[in-house]
């Protein structure tokens, strides 16, 4: 304890020694530090907000207008059985319509010529085919239950027309001017296919929309698999981004952590050679300078996640998010606890092998 104790005086005299010098390594460490954190803190927050996305996939199957109740039926129920569904809604034409009033009260005229009713029903599928007008509920059962079928399916909810037409009134209340010519209702109804969470790569969402598109009550099937998988893209190349830059920061860090060391071993270079003519072994004169670096590391990590959490803080109020990100009702993440720990090793793990680089240094350069 006591030669801990000893060490540590002495890693904090070297940098109480070269003020100036230190001062301006833990500032570089700091923002050096701080720059990676915030590139670790984009990456997290995009990659819960992809998770969210993934999670809402949907595939809309627009059903014909002739298909019965009992059709709808019998296809959410052959969807129902596709693994790779989480579940179906129906949204009938009449709730279409009302969605769309809701969303869009002042573009009713666009619904105007268009006949009482130009949407049709649909089974909204949680990954949604849009039925044809002529779809009896007995033919939409039947597609639920075929659907239901599927392994990728999860669950199946019917979205009538009137429920399509309803929800777009409720979204888009000012929008309801752009129904207007357009009939009653224009909205198909729908069945709204909940995906199953193993089934939610880009080939297998394809395979269930193939299958969906099969069905002679589908109308038109629409999903938004392939923007989300953008989006992956997009976020693989931030990885890729910020691991390239994070690496020329932390060999920055280290290069001028060394720089620092290299100046308090210069400073100090006659004490450490009466310290080797009294017989002080290597490791004991060159620990000091290793926890010197350590401790100019791991302060700076720690500095420059107080200024992540302040910046943190000010984004969120400023850039008015207000718990939510890229519309997903979800709020915004800090760095988790075992992160935050890893990011304070990692500041002293690079102040350790900016210690270690500038000891490697062959004496003549030292001197």
């Amino acid at each position: 304890m006591t030669r801990l104790r000893y060490l540590l005086h002495e890693a904090v005299d070297n940098i109480k020694s070269n003020r100036t010098t230190t001062f301006v390594a833990l500032a570089t460490t700091t923002f050096t530090m701080l720059a990676m954190g915030v590139f670790l803190l984009l990456y997290l927050n995009v990659q819960e907000a992809l998770g969210s996305l993934r999670e809402e996939i949907k595939v809309i199957v627009y059903l014909r207008d002739a298909v019965s109740s009992q059709a709808v039926a019998r296809v959410r129920a052959e969807i129902g059985r596709d693994p790779a569904v989480a579940g179906i809604e129906y949204v009938s034409r009449e709730q279409a319509l009302a969605a769309f009033r809701v969303q869009f009260p002042s573009e009713e005229r666009l619904l105007s010529g268009l006949g009482d009713n130009p949407f049709p029903a649909s089974l909204v599928i949680k990954v949604s085919p849009y039925l044809r007008d002529a779809v009896s509920s007995q033919a939409v059962a039947r597609v639920r239950a075929e659907i239901g079928r599927d392994p990728a399916v999860a669950g199946i909810e019917y979205v009538s027309r009137e429920q399509a037409l309803a929800a777009f009134r409720v979204q888009f209340p000012s929008e309801e001017r752009l129904l207007s010519g357009l009939g009653d209702n224009p909205f198909p109804a729908s069945l709204v296919i909940k995906v199953s969470p193993t089934y939610r790569s880009s080939e297998q969402v394809r395979e269930l929309v193939q299958k969906l598109n099969a069905l002679s009550e589908t109308e038109e099937v629409l999903y938004s698999q392939d923007w989300i998988e953008n989006v992956a893209v997009a976020l693989r190349s931030l990885k890729v981004l910020g691991l390239g830059i994070g690496a020329v920061l932390a060999a920055s860090m280290v290069t001028i952590l060394a720089n620092t060391i290299r100046l308090t071993l210069h400073a100090r270079r006659d004490e450490i050679e009466i310290m080797k003519l009294i017989g002080a072994t290597t490791a004991f004169i060159k620990t000091p300078f290793v926890l010197e670096g350590a401790l100019l590391g791991g302060t700076g990590a720690l500095c420059s996640l107080f200024l992540l959490r302040s910046l943190f803080g000010l984004a969120e109020a400023k850039l008015a998010f207000k718990g939510t990100f890229w519309g997903i009702g979800r709020e915004l993440v800090f760095l988790p606890d075992r992160v935050t720990v890893g990011f304070l090793l990692l500041g002293i793990i690079l102040g350790c092998l900016g210690s270690v680089v500038s000891l490697l240094q062959p004496r003549g350069a030292r001197s």
